[in-house]
């Protein structure tokens, strides 16, 4: 991909997630739609510069009045089985795309077993979950609507009726999907709308650029200490995370441990190990760690240079501990600091 097409995408990106320069909705709805503007080619969509382009399923490709739908659904209550929350109850703007909380609560006040993740680059994982259990995201996201998180259950179908009861919503399925709502595409359309939420404009990633002014020396130094720790054995690359799964030793002392991923290929080595969770936005978003038990980014920086929790099943090969002095500390968070996006996920009007 070449440097204008990079710059096309990042200005495209940045027009999607502020709602600046908004294309005009279709002159022939009721409901008149926020439709944003994406790439010119939505099936080559790779905004984050000189990085893979995002596996676009074949059965649900990207367009701006699909994202439009999708966000629509995203932020409405009406989804879910109690009317109390939205998909961004548990993914909210000003806490790193997550909820705040050690673990999310999901409608009808259902205390839940993990905390929520962000949805940074969401759009470039496989995988789903904290164990990657599901798969693809329109998969995990309808999932998502019928589980715990926005408790449809068993009335998923009635909620689905609803949204076809609603005028601008008919029209807006009816234009993107040529049919009615239903359970499925109403997932693909905020699949759509999720992968268009991605992080490439932080003050390292400006940095990187070559932009000195846009980080200090402190976060300078603290990246060099992120290196040499070798963080990165794990948190690598654009996206910050290798997406694998990892023993680290959180919650391993408990009585009766969430074994994550051994969950899911029942095999011995998966035992209590979870996603590698991105960097972006980390210092918004925490409580940290799967179970949320970690309240600080300093205190979970002293558990990770510390070695993690001693288990059977830890991950010695990638997890090393680092003697860092209080300096080399404080320099680690201001690195992991520049990884902040500067972003508004505003909500939309609904229909």
């Amino acid at each position: 991909m070449n440097q204008s097409t990079n710059f096309i995408f990042a200005i495209s990106f940045v027009f999607l997630v502020s709602g600046c320069g908004a294309a005009e909705p279709p002159e022939e709805m009721g409901f008149q739609p926020e439709i944003l503007p994406l790439p010119a080619d939505p099936s080559d969509y790779a905004p984050i510069p000189g990085y893979e382009t995002m596996n676009i399923p074949a059965d649900n490709p990207i367009t701006a009045e699909k994202a439009a739908l999708g966000r629509q659904l995203f932020f409405d209550q009406r989804l879910s089985g109690d009317g109390s929350r939205a998909c961004y109850s548990c993914h909210q703007n000003d806490l790193g795309l997550s909820d705040g909380r050690p673990t999310a609560v999901g409608a009808f006040e259902r205390t839940l077993t993990r905390n929520s993740p962000t949805l940074w680059n969401i759009g470039y994982h496989a995988e789903y979950y904290w164990d990657g259990r599901s798969q693809p995201l329109a998969s995990q996201t309808l999932a998502a609507w019928r589980g715990g998180n926005m408790g449809a259950g068993d009335d998923l179908e009635q909620i689905v009726a609803q949204l076809n009861g609603i005028e601008g919503y008919q029209e807006q399925f009816q234009a993107v999907f040529g049919g009615e709502a239903t359970a499925e595409n109403a997932s693909q359309a905020m699949a759509t709308f999720m992968r268009t939420i991605v992080s490439h404009d932080t003050p390292w990633d400006r940095w990187q650029a070559g932009d000195e002014s846009a980080v200090s020396d402190a976060a300078k130094n603290g990246y060099e200490v992120f290196k040499n720790a070798e963080c990165t054995n794990c948190h690598d690359g654009a996206l910050f995370t290798d997406l694998q799964y990892h023993n680290v030793g959180v919650g391993m002392d408990a009585e009766e441990p969430d074994v994550g991923r051994h969950r899911v290929t029942e095999e011995d080595k998966d035992r209590g190990a979870f996603k590698t969770p991105t960097l972006r936005d980390i210092s918004q978003s925490g409580p940290y760690f799967h179970n949320g038990s970690v309240e600080t980014l300093a205190e979970a920086i002293d558990f990770m240079v510390g070695g993690g929790q001693d288990n059977p099943s830890l991950d010695r090969e990638n997890l090393k501990p680092a003697d860092l002095s209080d300096e080399e500390k404080a320099d680690l968070i201001a690195f992991l600091e520049s990884l902040d996006e500067a972003y508004e996920l505003s909500t939309p009007e609904l229909p």
